[in-house]
């Protein structure tokens, strides 16, 4: 639990989920069911044991569903509010339209498992003075075959059979400043990465607070049936 206070949240569950088909033609991604849950209501209780209070979750494809799942959020012991999107607006352009966020919140891509302490993500964002904060995890990626360097001149420079590389990658899980709301244009798709973009080249703080533990994007047929092979880790968040 954190000590830093009241908490809102905001997911982000208004994507189509079309490289998850075909889980996805009849459901929206975060209803897909891992065991007895969807992955809506499991993300909603690690949410509420890391502190949150309060959760905004923006809607488009099939909202009616997960509204209709999800309720006014009692059952998990939060207030929850929803935004319908009009259009899509990718990832980040949602948050322009929330009224009265706090000056920082959790923001939660509506597909994510981990087990994750949000509370101690949120504390770390606050001690840090970035305007965004990433939570990160390291993934190994092997490539299954030989990989070849070639020069301009055409003949190969080098060789790695089978080579393995070390990535740092965001965990669709941050913490904002509201002031970066200011860098959202209105009405047009703007995603994490425009996001990124343009704080970095403004030279505004982004965080980054580091994670070794579970975590799971499910994004693709794969990702869902690893999940299921994962049932015992996911029944116990």
């Amino acid at each position: 639990m954190s000590k830093a206070g009241y908490i809102e949240a905001v997911v982000l569950a208004g994507g189509q989920g079309t490289r998850l088909k075909p889980y996805t033609t009849t459901l929206p991604k975060p209803l897909v069911p891992i065991g007895e849950r969807a992955i809506i209501e499991i993300l909603l209780g690690q949410l509420k044991k890391g502190g949150v209070t309060r959760v905004h979750i923006a809607l488009n494809h099939l909202a009616h569903l997960i509204e209709a799942v999800v309720g006014d959020g009692s059952r998990f012991g939060l207030e929850v509010a929803y935004y319908r999107e009009e259009k899509p607006l990718s990832t980040v352009g949602p948050l322009k339209y929330i009224k009265n966020l706090p000056e920082n919140f959790i923001v939660a891509n509506g597909d994510i498992l981990s087990d994750i302490d949000v509370g101690r993500l949120f504390e770390h964002h606050l001690n840090s003075g970035a305007r965004v904060t990433v939570a990160t995890s390291e993934r190994l990626e092997k490539v299954d075959f030989g990989v070849m360097e070639i020069s301009d001149s055409g003949f190969v420079e080098g060789f790695k059979e089978k080579p393995e590389y070390h990535f740092i990658v965001s965990m669709g899980i941050y913490v904002f400043n509201r002031a970066v709301l200011q860098f959202v244009p209105e009405g047009v798709k703007y995603g994490f990465d425009d996001l990124m973009y343009d704080l970095l080249r403004r030279e505004e703080p982004v965080g980054y607070y580091p994670y070794e533990g579970y975590w799971l994007d499910i994004g693709r047929p794969g990702d869902y049936e690893k999940a299921c092979r994962d049932i015992a880790i996911i029944e116990k968040l």
